[in-house]
């Protein structure tokens, strides 16, 4: 049974010879290729092979139209259209299968993207290369400078030297589209998120996979649009906002020639600027006024997913985003949805007493900015650089760290609270979790102990910890203010006037750090407890000068379920992979 179709529209493509030979050179499961010769035969010709299809088309039909009439004849559950000029890796047809069995089949997928260095041009007669380019009318220069070269007068003897092979520098991941709907690369979020599956908000249009059925349940390659452009704000939208998801799959690649120079060395299908203004017309005619009949969502939800945008969200462009914004509400009221509960809004506290190693300190603040969610920091000296900053002018102690987390929660205004604590590298994963209950606090217990100095890290079943707590912000106020309000009711009492805090801190430890784990006290205020594991674990930091104390062995436990799942490992955490780069910036 045929898994995968691979659909490769092409029309004057010189390499489409190459392309087929290295997908049929890479492929390791039930594939076939689909080749459609759209009014012209392939000059070099297609090699022979059982697995591959060749239809032709006397007069050119369009880029959009040929890739759907290889969709018509494809026999695999999932078709992945890719271009004339890429090559893939290794069993990437098997990589991108299973990849759809952990995210579901609703789902459009690609794989990672790198430019492809497809050849050079030698000069025969002083042995010059130069990257790839139009055909050349002088010898250049070296490598990938440009110009001419002064020391050759060669002008009509030149060759292609096949390089065939992913430029490793030029790795892509994410993408957006602007106030236009035009492509752009989104290398910011790609750089903040985690995991093997990236969700993008566009895509760039030369590869991408699904079912089947769901292809034509989208109708992905509309010919309304014409035969070109605008193929990857048609993907991603028709995915986004049909309620599926649009993904990255980091465990394989693909890449492409990118073909931006003109001349012989442009787009082979016909092409005007009319034909592209067309094409992103229709498209913001669908998308922008939320008209295309498929869609569940409007526009506006797909850009709040993904905000803040470098072009959306700038002050000059607010007239345009409220447009959209407007647009989507009027499409929720079309549907019915007139009271429309707004999606809570999440914020991060963090709190530090400002003694941990600057080094350690200043990685793990800058994760937390990589995030992109608001930061409310409490902090025991001026830290005005990281997000809005509460100077508690008060002495290190348990007390004060609960007065600064009240300080924090205070002053958020978000609806979902991240505790996050200066010593923790957090997963971007972790802030994927919406509460689902505003009355329970929830514990992230993935979470690996590694220590700093040698990256031994350890991890155990039940992980509850101040650091993973996450909850609605009216919840967490109404505990934090009994909390801190009971704390200096007891530190008056324990202290006394030699100041000796050994029994406050001896009672602060049976209470606990973390809310409602227990039962040592009845709060007035009553809270339920649950936990929740992220796709990638959370790294607790051990650097000698925590808060609370190291354990490493079993036997330091006196209470043995604590250690249940007990698992070790020197660097290499699921999730993560080998640690060692966030560990060596560290030390």
């Amino acid at each position: 049974m045929t898994n995968l179709s691979i659909l490769i529209p092409a029309r004057n493509e010189i390499f489409l010879a190459k392309t087929v030979e290295n997908i049929l050179e890479n492929i390791q499961g039930n594939t076939e290729i689909l080749v459609g010769l759209d009014g012209a035969w392939a000059n070099p010709p297609v090699k022979n092979d059982p697995r591959v299809t060749i239809i032709y088309r006397n007069e050119s039909i369009g880029q959009r139209a040929m890739t759907n009439d290889l969709c018509k004849i494809a026999k695999g559950k999932y078709v992945m259209k890719i271009d004339a000029h890429c090559a893939v890796d290794e069993g990437f047809d098997v990589k991108m299968v299973e990849a759809f069995k952990e995210t579901g089949d609703n789902v459009t997928m690609i794989p990672a993207l790198y430019n492809l260095h497809a050849f050079n041009w030698k000069c025969k007669k002083c042995g010059n290369e130069w990257y790839q380019s139009p055909t050349p009318t002088r010898c250049q220069l070296p490598g990938e400078a440009k110009g001419d070269n002064p020391n050759c007068d060669n002008t009509t003897d030149f060759e292609k030297v096949i390089y065939w092979r992913p430029r490793e520098s030029r790795r892509s991941e994410a993408y957006r589209f602007d106030t236009t709907l035009h492509f752009q690369y989104h290398r910011d979020w790609q750089k903040k998120v985690n995991g093997d599956f990236v969700e993008t908000m566009s895509a760039q249009g030369s590869c991408f996979m699904l079912t089947k059925e769901k292809y034509w349940e989208l109708n992905i390659c509309d010919e309304e649009f014409g035969s070109w452009g605008q193929q990857g704000v048609e993907v991603a939208c028709k995915t986004w906002l049909s309620g599926g998801r649009l993904l990255t799959n980091r465990r394989t690649w693909y890449a492409h020639m990118f073909r931006t120079q003109g001349g012989d060395f442009g787009c082979p299908f016909p092409l005007s600027g009319n034909q592209v203004d067309k094409a992103r017309k229709y498209s913001r005619e669908l998308f922008l006024n939320n008209t295309w009949e498929g869609q569940i969502k409007p526009l506006s939800w797909l850009i709040e997913k993904f905000a803040p945008l470098p072009d959306w969200h700038k002050p000059e462009n607010k007239d345009i985003l409220d447009k959209v914004m407007k647009a989507g509400e009027e499409f929720y009221k079309k549907k019915g949805i007139v009271n429309r509960e707004p999606q809570p809004t999440k914020g991060i506290i963090y709190y530090t007493d400002n003694q941990l190693n600057l080094k350690i300190a200043h990685r793990v603040q800058k994760n937390l900015k990589e995030i992109g969610l608001p930061i409310v920091s409490a902090s025991l000296k001026p830290m005005p650089h990281f997000g809005k900053n509460i100077h508690v002018k008060l002495k290190r102690g348990y007390l004060t760290m609960f007065k600064q987390i009240l300080a924090a929660l205070e002053a958020s205004t978000a609806d979902i609270i991240f505790f996050c604590e200066h010593d923790v590298w957090y997963s971007p994963t972790h802030f994927d979790f919406i509460p689902p209950d505003k009355e329970t606090f929830y514990y992230n217990i993935n979470v690996w102990r590694v220590r700093v100095n040698d990256g031994h890290a350890l991890k155990t079943k039940d992980c509850k910890q101040l650091s993973g707590l996450c909850g609605y912000r009216d919840a967490l106020l109404t505990h934090f203010r009994e909390r801190c309000e009971l704390a200096e009711q007891k530190y008056n009492e324990l202290v006394g006037k030699d100041g000796d805090e050994t029994e406050f801190n001896r009672w602060i430890r049976y209470v606990g750090f973390e809310p409602m784990t227990h039962n040592r006290i009845r709060w007035k205020n009553q809270f339920k407890c649950e936990s929740w594991e992220s796709e990638q674990p959370n790294l607790d930091l051990k650097h000698g000068n925590n808060a609370t104390g190291e354990r490493w062995k079993k036997e330091q436990y006196r209470n043995q379920k604590w250690t249940e799942g007990w698992t070790e490992s020197e660097k290499n955490i699921p999730g993560w992979g080998d640690i060692g780069y966030i560990i060596n910036s560290m030390v």
